[in-house]
């Protein structure tokens, strides 16, 4: 076989959740499906690990057993401004907590099962379309497919090297931030997540499974300039000034020996498609961490790619058409959710700004409940 005869229908770069159920989605239908993934499973993600229950229908239909995994369910969303006060709000639709260890690992064995050629420890080194093709370059052997999407996560190498717009950005409010997750052992109610506020910051906490919790935090890259680059010392001199985030910094039990981080993110707006290849997940426009879950809405974006690619495979459409269509239903699904989110954000992470929020929404219930919904979506 020469390098180049192994031929697919759909090409998957990145094995997060978006490309592990897109992929998923395209062996079901009977399409040839190839997906690449640069880790081994399973393996450990930055990420909040709260799903809402507008993806459980579609979790379902793919085959993942959600009540074997008993995990808990949350209904109650917690909310502190930097100096510690504690405001409680209900969560209509609700949702769950489950690690990216876990559910990832989970989706890749149902991927498997379906016939989809998983390819572990391999990265992507370039797409190129070519002739109503794609050559998928991975350093030693190429692929050719029908159609590629680009699940590959934050900030990639592909990313760098198209040169895509958010890349090229100078660093600013928006497009430099650091992620950091433990998992702990805490006693916190199995059915509350809360947003703890700090300075420049804020931090997530909620249950999983196994009787653990996700302790996940995002700031400004500037907060660990400012405390020489050190994590420890930056959740000394920031973080644990609200006592609440003191109190679980100094009564948890960590179960990493390090923490996971993730630098340079990115909340810039980016294109659904790049180069002919459908961007699904963080690829496709990075999920601001107040808007709902970016859980949620990388799943939701592979079922809207998928049904596209659907009609593309059976010459309902064209190349152009489909990538027409999958950016106008992305937009009108998630545009609002992401713009909100983003107003959101600007006011967390402060004092008097957060406190002032958070004050306005417990005395307006109707305004928090609107914020809450107009932030999640419809079950899909």
């Amino acid at each position: 076989m020469s390098n180049a005869e192994e031929i697919y229908d759909v090409a998957v770069v990145g094995g997060g959740l978006a490309g592990l159920t897109l992929s998923i989605q395209s062996a079901k239908a009977g399409f040839k499906t190839i997906l690449f993934e640069k880790e081994n499973y399973p393996f450990h993600k930055v990420c909040g690990e709260y799903i809402s229950l507008e993806s459980l229908p579609f979790l379902k239909q793919l085959g993942l057993p959600v009540e074997e995994f008993n995990l808990p369910f949350i209904k109650k969303l917690q909310l502190t401004d930097a100096k510690g006060k504690l405001f409680e709000f209900d969560l209509p639709l609700g949702g769950f907590g489950i690690s990216r260890y876990k559910l990832d690992n989970a989706l890749y064995e149902i991927a498997k099962a379906k016939g989809v050629h998983v390819l572990t420890n391999r990265k992507v080194t370039d797409v190129i379309f070519n002739e109503d093709a794609f050559t998928i370059q991975t350093g030693n052997k190429n692929f050719t497919s029908k159609i590629v999407a680009g699940a590959f996560g934050k900030r990639s190498n592909i990313d760098i090297k198209w040169k895509r717009g958010f890349v090229l950005q100078k660093p600013d409010k928006l497009n430099n931030y650091i992620g950091i997750k433990y998992h702990v052992k805490y006693s916190y109610p199995k059915d509350h997540i809360a947003l703890h506020n700090f300075y420049n910051g804020y931090c997530g906490i909620s249950n999983i499974e196994d009787d653990k919790c996700c302790f996940c935090y995002l700031t400004t890259a500037n907060n660990l300039k400012e405390n020489n680059n050190s994590i420890p010392l930056m959740e000394k001199n920031v973080l644990r000034k609200n006592p609440v985030l003191n109190e679980i910094f100094c009564k948890a039990k960590f179960l990493y020996e390090e923490p996971l981080v993730i630098s340079q993110v990115s909340f810039s707006k980016k294109q659904q498609v790049e180069n002919h290849v459908l961007m699904i997940g963080d690829a496709a426009g990075l999920i601001t961490p107040l808007c709902g879950n970016g859980m949620s809405m990388s799943m939701h974006a592979s079922k809207i790619v998928f049904e596209n690619i659907g009609a593309f495979m059976e010459n309902k459409i064209n190349r152009i058409q489909m990538e027409q269509r999958y950016t106008e239903q992305w937009k009108r699904q998630f545009s609002k959710r992401l713009f909100i989110g983003r107003i959101v954000q600007q006011l967390f992470g402060g004092n008097t700004s957060t406190s002032l929020f958070l004050k306005t929404m417990n005395n307006m219930p109707w305004l928090a409940k609107r914020l809450i919904q107009a932030t999640h979506g419809e079950p899909f």
